[in-house]
């Protein structure tokens, strides 16, 4: 669909992440014009508010001015997880569209507030789950739809990245601090396990887990000295979905030799497929052949009409028409109940229904 007007867009956070949405931005929604930016490192704000021709007057240093500016329209916010609750709570009462990076919140409690706020005075929300994006993954939903493999019975995730291992002595990062983080791998990257299950198989009915923490210690930035590390960088969990549908899920940062692996295997009553951040073009398809029982093993190319951005469809979303897949404020709500039913469950070592901790 044809945009119908251009938005002005206000960024927040000027890290590494920021720059995927800006070359998103510019390559796939050039519509969305940014507007403001803000850092609370003056470096990063005149580094890229020099590059977008952004005027000294709306390079923010507090998030606050830049969500109470008139001249943005829709916010951006890339930060570090202790402040997405602050900023999509501003959004909320300002009455601007936003997009958050995941993880939703830094805990449920967090959640439970912003979605009280969101039933009284809504607006329009994407939350960063940006894999519901890769066109093996959307083709898969497709498949499902169409009952490609009959009813699922099982299937499995894992998200694996290998910089977090003993190996390339990774110092202590914010990504480490649970004050910062809340979780670790779990949120991180589990968060988007879980959001991939939502999208292609369904919501959570219960589920057990473990987690753990392989390297305890890391090095300070500023001193050297051994830091400990409170958050996991291990989590793996087992769910029964409400479909009854099993699911096995695991994640890590210590898996040498994987740079940014998120895979899934769904297996159904007449074949499986599988799909790979590693070959985003193509899904899997394995099944037997109706004539002569034998076993194919078909290598599908990702049709052209499934594919679809994610600042495409926030721009969709500012207008009006989003995707029926966009990942909106009650993705970000229910994955975070879904991330304290794996605490829970690993704390009390015990299955936990996802709900059950007083959710709503």
């Amino acid at each position: 669909m044809a945009q119908t007007k251009p938005y002005r867009i206000g960024l927040i956070g000027l890290g590494d992440m920021a720059n995927a949405h800006l070359n998103g931005i510019k390559n796939h929604a050039p519509h969305l014009v940014m507007t403001a930016i803000c850092d609370v490192r003056e470096a990063a704000l005149a580094k890229t508010g020099d590059q977008l021709g952004i005027p000294s007057e709306r390079r923010y240093a507090d998030f606050r001015a830049l969500i109470a500016d008139e001249a943005v329209d829709a916010v951006i916010s890339v930060t570090p997880n202790v402040l997405h609750a602050e900023i999509m709570a501003l959004c909320l009462a300002a009455g601007k569209p936003f997009l958050s990076e995941k993880p939703f919140t830094m805990n449920l409690h967090e959640a439970n507030g912003l979605l009280q706020i969101y039933e009284s005075r809504p607006v329009p929300a994407m939350i960063g789950f940006s894999y519901r994006y890769t066109p093996a993954f959307r083709f898969i939903r497709q498949l499902l739809k169409d009952g490609r493999i009959g009813g699922v019975r099982h299937f499995s995730v894992q998200y694996l990245q290998e910089w977090g291992s003993a190996a390339y002595d990774t110092p202590f990062l914010w990504r480490f601090d649970k004050n910062v983080t809340g979780t670790g791998t779990l949120g991180d990257l589990g968060a988007h396990m879980i959001d991939l299950a939502h999208y292609l198989i369904g919501s959570f009915e219960e589920l057990s887990a473990h987690l753990q923490t392989i390297v305890a210690e890391r090095r300070s930035l500023q001193t050297g000295e051994p830091v400990p590390v409170e958050v996991d960088d291990l989590a793996c969990f087992h769910a029964v979905m409400k479909n009854g549908a099993v699911g096995v899920f695991q994640t890590t940062r210590n898996a040498i030799g994987s740079g940014n692996q998120l895979d899934i295997a769904i297996y159904g009553d007449s074949g499986t497929l599988h799909a790979s951040t590693e070959d985003p073009e193509h899904v899997i398809w394995i099944h037997r052949d109706a004539e002569t029982g034998g076993r194919v093993e078909k290598r599908m190319d990702v049709p052209h009409d499934v594919k679809l951005s994610q600042w495409e469809d926030f721009a969709r979303l500012l207008d009006g028409s989003p995707s029926d897949g966009l990942p909106g404020f009650m993705a970000g709500y229910e994955s975070q109940q879904v991330l304290e039913a794996i605490l829970r469950a690993h704390e009390e070592k015990r299955t936990v229904a996802v709900g059950e901790e007083g959710s709503k």
